[in-house]
């Protein structure tokens, strides 16, 4: 008779050698690893074994990562290879065809402080306007105001405006040594009034000089909307992110300034400007590098503080009320926020009356209708490649003029620079 085996035997064996049926993977085969073994190792075989699993699946997570991150660092390089090349076309297109005078650029300039960005061109464009009357809305050192007093001697009234009160008292000292040394070629009835207002306020300033230059209006007007040298040099003033100095960035400053509060990091603003660029410094990303970077945030501030682009837009229909019928309005931008409000401003204008409507939908029905855009082939003015015409008047530069290769050589600073021309009907 055979004697029934001792239940703990049975189990002994279960536990010892347990069925275990098509495995379908590792994790499976590691949780029958772990149950088979004594209590004593399955702890730490359980560990290792979980730990070999997961390491396979987490190197493959990093090689997949690190083949996206080279596809789109490649990707990146490829599009800003493609961008200059497009930017550089455009460059190509838009150049200025005048020949660079640099003599004249450095009589009316100086190299230490302040060199007048496109000179030549600003000359042109007012060559063939008899310019009765002048207003210069951004007056700076008067190296433009110079130029043109000098080579108009038909002008009566000259107005000059500037908020910097350092800027207004260079230019008058300026102005003046002109009216004085080259008395010869200048009328004797040139009027000269030189004001501490803001652009916006050319309509009030032009009746405090004389009320009659509303009525037929002035023939010319410039907006050099780039800062001076002699502001972003100065360290006090606090526009330059490589200087140290009071985080300031008023272009008048007896103007009040709101504070302003970066992250909670800064110390107060009346400190560093280099506190602010070794934030931005510290920050994620920049692909063109940390001054670049920080040069677009000390401007965004520069224009929130001196709420630059809605007094742009105001101004620029101002100025254009101002004109006289054949009047210019010559505008010159550094960047592509002033350049887009100066373009679409300059659109609305001459689609419909002053003031009467902003917006995209008007931009773009300029453009798709053909008649409204000439070739001028016969042009007697050179420099007018593409005209577009408005009930009310026609912008002479359908692409804006960009300086000479040769300008940009002698002041980098002019390199993003873009003039902009429309003429009163």
């Amino acid at each position: 008779m055979a004697m029934a085996a001792p239940a703990g035997a049975s189990l002994r064996k279960k536990l010892l050698f347990p069925l275990t049926p098509p495995l379908a993977s590792s994790k499976f085969l590691n949780l029958n690893l772990c149950h088979s073994l004594p209590s004593s190792a399955s702890v730490s075989t359980c560990n290792f074994s979980a730990t070999t699993a997961a390491s396979t699946p987490t190197r493959i997570r990093k090689n997949k990562n690190k083949k996206k991150e080279e596809q789109k660092e490649k990707q990146g390089n490829a599009s800003s290879t493609s961008r200059r090349a497009a930017e550089a076309l455009v460059k190509r297109r838009t150049r200025s065809e005048i020949e660079f005078d640099e003599e004249t650029v450095l009589r009316f300039g100086d190299s230490g402080t302040h060199i007048p960005v496109m000179l030549g061109e600003v000359l042109e464009v007012f060559s063939s306007v008899p310019l009765r009357s002048f207003v210069d809305c951004t007056l700076g050192a008067a190296g433009h105001s110079s130029a043109v007093i000098q080579a108009h001697r038909e002008m009566q009234s000259y107005i000059g405006l500037d908020v910097d009160p350092v800027a207004h008292e260079k230019a008058r000292a300026r102005i003046n040594v002109i009216l004085q040394g080259c008395s010869c070629d200048l009328p004797s009835n040139l009027k000269v009034h030189t004001l501490l207002k803001n652009f916006k306020d050319i309509k009030p300033a032009l009746c405090e000089v004389d009320e009659k230059l509303l009525v037929p209006g002035v023939d010319g007007i410039l907006m050099d909307l780039g800062m001076s040298s002699m502001q972003v040099n100065s360290a006090e003033r606090g526009f330059s992110v490589l200087s140290n100095g009071p985080l300031d960035m008023r272009m008048n400053p007896q103007f009040c300034l709101h504070i302003l509060l970066v992250k909670g990091r800064l110390a107060p603003f009346d400190q560093f400007d280099m506190k602010l660029a070794s934030v931005v410094n510290d920050m994620p990303g920049g692909r063109q590098g940390w001054i670049k970077t920080a040069t677009r945030v000390f401007q965004a501030l520069r224009i929130a503080v001196n709420d630059e682009l809605k007094t742009l837009e105001d101004s620029l229909y101002n100025c254009f009320d101002c004109l006289a019928p054949g009047g210019r309005l010559a505008v010159i931008s550094f960047h592509s926020l002033e350049d887009r409000i100066v373009k679409q401003t300059f659109l609305n204008i001459i689609n419909s009356n002053v003031g009467d409507g902003h917006g995209d939908e008007k931009e773009e029905s300029c453009f798709e209708d053909s008649s409204k855009i000439s070739f001028d082939k016969d042009r007697k003015e050179a420099w007018i490649k593409q005209t577009i015409y408005g009930p009310n008047a026609r912008i002479l530069t359908k692409r804006p003029i960009t300086p000479t290769e040769e300008e940009e050589k002698l002041n980098c600073r002019s390199r993003s620079a873009k003039l902009r021309v429309i003429q009163k009907a």
